[in-house]
Formats: structure tokens, C-alpha cells, sequence
């Protein structure tokens, strides 16, 4: 058979089974599994494909059958033009978390200065690396309840060539900070935000995923809302916090912080809230 032809049927078994995207889905992992791009892939489709690259994308279409990710699969995601390892010990980086960068960028466009920043449950560590790339004289503290976590994130930092400038600490959201160190400029979060009562309608995919980095077991405001309450005692005067949500919304701001605004995603939805500590 012809690449074109296992491409197919490939195809036909994803459809079958529900998977949202069967031919983008397929043709990834083809090219995956013959170490090939999509214009290699349109030119070799009438080409037959080797045995040993057979054997690997049949293994992978069948884990994508069990509607296991395939960035989980292939081993890689891409955030902010970037690519990073991700494994089933953290979240899947999203692309609706690229406005967390985008709201840090807005509010200090001066990316030479020397900011502190803060990334609360890192996970993958796309966000700390992101915000350390754009950011190159900045120093950045990255924490997650999660040691398996903070050994992928040290990796991809690694790759990325941001390692020096970044710390590492494992702990319970604020837990982790060192009450003495300097105060932050800014401090950003995606944290767990799924109620539980939600968690049993989520789509297969997400069952993959480490359900400590989705729900907070409660109604999904619970993690907000510490972070939002035990802000003041991080950050500097005027400095800012920013959190990523979903369905569950923000929590009420306690008097000690002000929202600035709110921001949706490219579908509409609430999506975060951004937030001052002034005296």
C-alpha cells in the first residue's frame, strides 16, 4: 500500500472512534513517524512507506484511537512559535494561553528592563520560558506542587536556552516562595480552574492530561482565589497579577487588589483577568 492509502485509513479508524480533527491528526503523526514535513508528505504520498515507519505510525494511530493526545504521542507541543517536550506529568500548553504573554507584554513593553516574574504552577514551563525569551534581562521564579513537572520544565528552559535565568521551586502555589526574596514586578498563574463537578464532562482527550493541573476538586475558584488574596504579600507596589480562567469565571476581588480588565479569547470567552496591588 501507498502512503496516501495508510493516510486513509488511518483516517477512517480516527473518524470512527470521534476524534475531532482525524486528517490533521493523521497526517501528523505520519510526518512524525517518517521524520518528514507536510510538503514531503504531499510529494512521497504515492511513495510506499517503509516497514519500520509503518510499524511506528500504526503503534501511534492506535494509542490516538484511545483518544491519547498527540502532543503527548509525538512528545512535543508548540506554544509562542516554540517547541516544547511535554510527557502525561504535565498540561498540554494551549494557544489560549499565549494571551497571559501577550497581557504581560502590554503592560511592560520595555523588555530590556530588569523585571522580576513570577509564573505560579508551571508545568511544561512555557510560560516562564516565554516570558524569559521575550524578556531577556529579566529574572523569573517558576513553581509547581509537581517535581515531575519541574523536571520537564528544567529540560525545555534547557532548550531553550533560558536555564541560568530561571528558578525552579517546588511547592503549593505561594508555598514555594521564599517569604524574604525581592517582591515581583509581575506575577502570572494558569492554574487548575475545572470545577469538579465538571471534570466528568470533559472531553477523552483531557482525561489524559494529570488532573492535579485541571481541577482544584472544589468549584474551580478556590485556586484563584488564594492567589488573588495572598498576592499583596509577592508582589511590589503597583505590581501586577494575571490569571488564566474558563468556564468557572474570576472570583470576587478582595479589596486589597483592583482589576484592571478582563480578556476573552479569539472565541469570545472569558478567558483571564488581570489585576493591581496598590496600598
Amino acid at each position: 500500500m501507498l502512503a496516501d492509502q495508510h493516510l486513509r485509513e488511518a483516517i477512517k479508524k480516527l473518524e470512527h472512534v470521534g476524534c475531532a480533527s482525524p486528517r490533521l491528526d493523521a497526517e501528523c503523526l505520519l510526518m512524525h513517524a517518517w521524520g518528514i514535513q507536510r510538503t514531503a508528505l504531499m510529494i512521497q504520498a504515492k511513495s510506499p512507506l517503509p516497514k519500520q515507519v509503518l510499524h511506528h505510525f500504526e503503534t501511534m494511530i492506535a494509542r490516538r484511537c484511545k483518544r491519547e493526545p498527540v502532543a503527548y504521542i509525538v512528545g512535543s507541543k508548540e506554544f509562542w512559535s516554540r517547541d516544547f517536550m511535554v510527557t502525561p506529568d504535565v498540561l498540554i500548553p494551549r494557544p489560549e494561553t499565549e494571551h497571559l504573554i501577550e497581557e504581560l507584554l502590554k503592560l511592560y513593553p520595555d523588555n530590556q528592563a530588569p523585571y522580576r516574574f513570577a509564573d505560579i504552577g508551571t508545568g511544561s514551563g512555557c510560560i516562564a520560558i516565554t516570558i524569559a525569551a521575550e524578556y531577556p534581562n529579566a529574572t523569573i521564579i517558576a513553581t509547581d506542587i509537581s517535581e515531575k513537572s519541574l523536571t520537564i520544565a528544567r529540560s525545555n528552559a534547557e532548550k531553550h536556552n533560558v536555564l541560568t535565568r530561571i528558578q525552579f521551586k517546588c511547592g503549593d502555589l505561594y508555598q514555594a516562595l521564599d517569604a524574604a526574596m525581592p517582591k515581583f514586578d509581575a506575577i502570572v498563574s494558569n492554574p487548575p480552574y475545572v470545577s469538579a463537578d465538571k471534570m466528568q464532562y470533559l472531553e477523552q482527550e483531557l482525561h489524559h492530561e494529570p488532573a492535579h493541573a485541571l481541577t482544584d476538586k472544589k468549584d474551580g475558584l478556590s485556586l484563584l482565589r488564594t492567589l488573588l488574596w495572598q498576592a499583596p504579600q509577592h508582589l511590589k507596589q503597583g505590581g501586577y497579577l494575571l490569571l488564566e480562567t474558563g468556564l468557572c469565571g474570576l472570583p470576587e476581588t478582595p479589596d486589597t487588589m483592583t482589576m484592571l480588565h478582563t480578556y476573552n479569547d479569539l472565541a469570545g470567552y472569558l478567558r483571564g483577568g488581570v489585576y493591581q496591588y496598590q496600598h
